[in-house]
Order: C-alpha cells, then sequence, then structure tokens
C-alpha cells in the first residue's frame, strides 16, 4: 500500500468557517482542514461534540491570536430533543441510563419550561465535557468509570424557544409516537445545549437527551458562509489559490474588541512590546490598527489615555524604531 505524502506546511494567516460535519471532534477537523491548507498553524474556536454540525471556526497562522477572544462569544444552535430517553452523555452518543414514559404534554406546558431555563441560570455541565479538572478533562475522567462531580455554573440563556413539537403532538393525537421536540438556543459563553435538553426533560417529567445538534452561527459571524469538506477538497484540486479565496482576513473576527487607531510612532512602540498615551478614554482589551488600517493586534487601554501590547500580530514588528505616539478610538 502506497504511503501517503507527508504534507509540507507553510505559513497561512486567516480564519476559515467550517460546516463541520457530524461524526469528528472539533480538533479531528481542525486538523484535517489545517493539512488540507497546509497551513502550519491552527486552532479552533471552541469545540463542537463529535455529534454536532455546523459552524466552527477555524484559526491559521495569526488569526490563532483571536481565538481566545472568539470563544466568548454569543452562539445559535438547532436541537434536536427526544423525551423519554436520559443518556449518560446527555446526547445520542451516549448509553441510555433510563427510559421513562412521556407524559401527555401540551405546547403551554413546554413553554413554560422552556421559560424557566431561559436568562441568567445556574446550569451544570455534562459529566462528559472538556472542562477540566486536575488539568484533566471530565470526559477521560468519566471513561475511566471515576464518580465525577460538577458544580453548577451561571451561564445566559438568551433565548429557548420551540420551533417544533409536531412528532409529540401527533402522537398525543394518536398516530406514531416520536417524542421529538424541535429546539433553537440562543446562549453564552459556557452554556451546554446538552445540559439544557436534559434539564428540559427533567422539567417535563420524562427526561430527555440531544438526538442532533447544529450550530448556527458564532459571533461575530451572524450570517455565515460556511464551508463543507467536500467543497473545500472540490477547490483544493482547483490549486491552492481558489482553496485561499474561501478563507477570511483577521479582521472579520475582531469586531468584538473596541477599535483603536494609533500613528505610526506609536505603533512602532506597541510592537517592540512599550506602551504609548493618546486620547482613548476607554478601558480593556482594544483592537489596535495602524495609520494604514490594517490591524495589528490585541492591545489594553487603561482608561487613562494608555495603551499597553497584549497581543500584536508579526506584521506589527515592520515598524520603524519606538517613538512615543498616539491612540484614538
Amino acid at each position: 500500500m502506497k504511503a501517503r505524502p507527508r504534507t509540507t506546511f507553510r505559513k497561512l494567516d486567516g480564519i476559515l468557517l467550517l460546516d463541520k460535519p457530524r461524526g469528528p471532534s472539533s480538533n479531528q477537523a481542525l486538523q484535517r482542514a489545517r493539512h488540507l491548507f497546509r497551513a502550519a498553524k491552527g486552532g479552533h474556536t471552541g469545540s463542537l461534540d463529535p455529534l454536532a454540525t455546523g459552524l466552527l471556526p477555524l484559526c491559521f497562522g495569526e488569526a490563532t491570536k483571536i481565538a481566545g477572544g472568539l470563544l466568548g462569544a454569543r452562539k445559535a444552535y438547532d436541537a434536536v430533543a427526544r423525551l423519554g430517553l436520559v443518556t449518560d452523555t446527555d446526547d445520542a452518543d451516549g448509553q441510555v441510563l433510563r427510559e421513562r414514559p412521556v407524559p401527555m404534554l401540551d405546547i403551554a406546558t413546554i413553554d413554560a419550561a422552556l421559560a424557566r431555563l431561559t436568562g441568567r441560570i445556574m446550569q451544570r455541565p455534562p459529566i462528559y465535557s472538556a472542562l477540566k479538572r486536575g488539568g484533566e478533562p471530565l470526559y477521560a475522567k468519566a471513561r475511566r468509570g471515576e464518580e465525577v462531580e460538577v458544580e453548577p455554573r451561571e451561564v445566559d440563556v438568551h433565548a429557548f424557544n420551540l420551533l417544533s413539537a409536531a412528532d409529540l403532538i401527533d402522537a398525543v393525537e394518536g398516530a406514531a409516537p416520536g417524542n421529538i421536540l424541535r429546539l433553537r438556543v440562543d446562549c453564552g459563553s459556557g452554556t451546554y445545549v446538552r445540559s439544557l435538553v436534559r434539564d428540559l426533560g427533567e422539567a417535563l417529567g420524562c427526561g430527555a437527551h440531544v438526538a442532533e445538534l447544529r450550530r448556527l452561527w458564532v459571533d461575530p459571524f451572524r450570517n455565515p458562509r460556511m464551508w463543507t469538506f467536500a467543497e473545500l477538497e472540490a477547490l483544493a484540486a482547483r490549486g491552492e489559490r481558489s482553496l485561499e479565496a474561501c478563507l477570511l482576513p483577521i479582521e472579520a473576527g475582531m469586531d468584538a474588541w473596541p477599535r483603536v487607531e494609533v500613528d505610526a510612532a506609536g505603533a512602532a512602540r506597541l510592537a517592540y512590546g512599550q506602551g504609548t498615551e493618546g486620547v482613548f478614554t476607554g478601558a480593556g482589551e482594544v483592537a489596535v490598527f495602524g495609520p494604514d488600517g490594517r490591524v495589528l493586534g490585541l492591545g489594553v487601554a487603561d482608561g487613562e489615555g494608555g495603551l499597553r501590547p497584549r497581543r500584536m500580530f508579526a506584521w506589527a514588528c515592520a515598524q520603524p524604531a519606538p517613538g512615543q505616539g498616539s491612540a484614538s478610538a
């Protein structure tokens, strides 16, 4: 059997909005895309479960420096909840722990249960999750059969809505039982849709798990043009220039940060790890742009006009010798 040729990686910067298929983990999807693009460096912006499909922003090269900021972005999902079955992973990939009868339910009852799981709520993450304890993911401990206790934490659920209960209503009316709810979730960082569906099932008195999950968008990519692996491979067959055309520039992922503009002298000071003074009066992490309009990296404003570098991009160092500059917003 002929060995697959080794990938020759290269420096490549940009953001890929991948439409992750069901099956691979987020890291497996990242590595497949990284080899396809031959990108020397890559990272993803928040895991999607193997069962889940949909938007997985991938950062290549210098874009990995903003991946951490995108992890905390607001997200939206479509989920299919199957009532009456509780699994150890809270989704269809897990082992069934309990099967319970589904009671007669109406839309008002379902909506009331959804409302109680909306807003700033306390949520217990799944024991099969990537959360770490003692430097090790919880799922690794759970797979070894260790007892895992997970403390509830505050999360933001901006909306948790019923899209369809047609399967369930048909069952109530005497047709073949479906026991399926179709849901939409708009939530903040750290929210587990599996936990929401699990808790919804308990509120309805029958248990539930996620049968299907699709991520629709992640801020700032509200209307994403996602790319499947089949599409990417077809582009790659035409040549790397065609493939690279689907990458977004790093600036496309930086809308979440306030914009600060610096002059050439200020850009040089930041590039060499020095602070600069200016008229920007806000405080916190900001996106720093140079006099030519190109983003230079992330900085931190002190609220008193000062600005210091946080994570500057490689091209920011192509500046003249440091000198005192100014910043403005």
